[in-house]
């Protein structure tokens, strides 16, 4: 599908639907490791806590999967070490 034909809406258009994913409980959510390609809940995840946030670590291969860093009313998140994050729909 040529991509110039298509019409497009901003960023605002997904608020909704991230809205409603990220209040979930991603325990339970599967994930695959970008690195070392290892599928699992990410509840089997390794944990560290540093201030001032956390960093999530592939229980395989030590990969940071996610890390959150919160600062002056301000929540940074980078998922670059997942290849995807998948939320059982029972949850949505």
């Amino acid at each position: 599908m040529d991509r110039s034909a298509q019409t497009f809406l901003d960023g605002n258009a997904a608020a909704g639907e991230l809205r409603d994913i990220f209040v979930l409980e991603l325990s339970t959510a599967t994930t695959q490791c970008a690195s070392c390609g290892k599928i699992a809940a990410f509840a089997e995840a390794r944990v560290y806590g540093m201030e001032p946030g956390l960093i999530a670590r592939c229980s395989g291969c030590e990969n940071p999967l996610m890390r959150v860093v919160k600062s002056s009313g301000r929540v940074w998140l980078d998922l670059r070490g997942l290849q995807f994050l998948e939320v059982p729909t029972s949850s949505v």
